[in-house]
């Protein structure tokens, strides 16, 4: 005969496992678990099995048990899931990709109907088209204004109607409806709300992030540092280039002003006092453009003829297009 576990004891063997995870693990998942059945919750377990470890319980326990492992060990950053806590949470402890785990909790997600007083996670759109339902069943749809007509002896709805609003309640005429139509507009799973790694708290979107991402969202940082540095003339790495060339435009313009010159500046006085000097230098460029341009040209041209003689040839032989 099995011994029966008493409360206390049950207490003491989950504190245990939630501090011994605490150990082992640096990386933890808090996810929500409303509307969660335990068939279900295996079946994340079962898919996760290897590399992570799901733990649900009482929130007021896995508080106790953090703060007292914290207190034990001296790491202050397992405080930082306390205020994570709230709701129907559960953890998900792993040492896996945090990207990968979150995709693979996403996949055990599970129909539900509508049931009267559930607040809607989606919004709920009836389709338009034939419903099964016979001609009696007509008052029923008139009450929640969707427009009907009856087609071969069953009802069919004629457009499409947006029944429930994400964020309102089901109503006992909705989930009567849907039910008859056999429709579950909503699916349920472990929702994973926040991620914790290593002490730090962050949102899982951050887990969408590609590296293209990180490394625009760097270029805009270094962007602004050097926007505001040159604006308070302030030298960064980033704005060194920019004030050394804004310095020599401004000793440009005082050596075009002025008999003052230096190197840099004799060339710009140069052409600024011979301005055919321009032309010249462009030159250069256009007669690239064109060196360029005249094989193509030449390449047309040796086409053209190619195709002379085979036209002449035609003639030779006695066709012509109207014989």
């Amino acid at each position: 005969m099995a011994v029966k576990t008493s409360k206390a004891e049950k207490k003491i063997k989950y504190d245990h496992k939630l501090c011994q995870l605490l150990d082992d693990y640096t990386q933890i998942l808090i996810a929500a678990a409303d509307n969660v059945g335990s068939n279900q919750l295996q079946n994340i377990r079962r898919g996760l099995r290897g590399d992570s470890v799901v733990l649900m319980g009482k929130n007021t326990m896995m508080k106790r048990s953090i703060r007292i492992h914290s207190d034990k060990t001296g790491n202050k950053a397992f405080l930082n899931l306390i205020p994570l806590l709230v709701g129907n949470v559960g953890l998900i402890f792993t040492k896996g990709d945090l990207k990968e785990v979150s995709e693979e909790v996403a996949k055990y997600k599970v129909g539900a109907p509508a049931r009267v007083g559930l607040v809607a996670p989606v919004d709920v759109v009836v389709p338009p088209g034939n419903t099964g339902l016979d001609p009696s069943q007509t008052s029923f749809f008139q009450v929640l204004n969707i427009p009907t007509k009856i087609n071969k002896g069953t009802v069919e709805i004629v457009t499409a109607v947006d029944l429930i609003k994400k964020g309102d309640k089901v109503g006992s005429s909705e989930a009567a409806l849907l039910a008859k139509l056999g429709i579950r507009p909503f699916s349920y799973g472990l929702v994973v709300l926040t991620v914790y790694d290593n002490g730090s708290v962050f949102n899982p979107e951050v887990l969408d992030l590609t590296e293209d991402d990180l490394v625009g969202k760097f270029a805009s940082g270094v962007s602004l540092v050097t926007s505001l540095a040159l604006a308070i003339s302030y030298p960064t790495l980033a704005a060194a280039p920019h004030m050394f060339i804004n310095a020599y435009k401004n000793l440009l313009a005082i050596a075009v002003e002025t008999e003052y010159s230096f190197p840099e500046a004799d060339k710009v006085k140069e052409y600024l006092a011979d301005p055919s000097k321009f032309a010249v230098a462009a030159a250069p460029v256009a007669a690239a453009a064109s060196g360029a341009a005249a094989p193509a040209a030449a390449a047309a041209k040796e086409e053209e003829k190619k195709e002379e003689p085979a036209e002449e040839s035609d003639d030779d032989m006695g066709f012509s297009l109207f014989d």
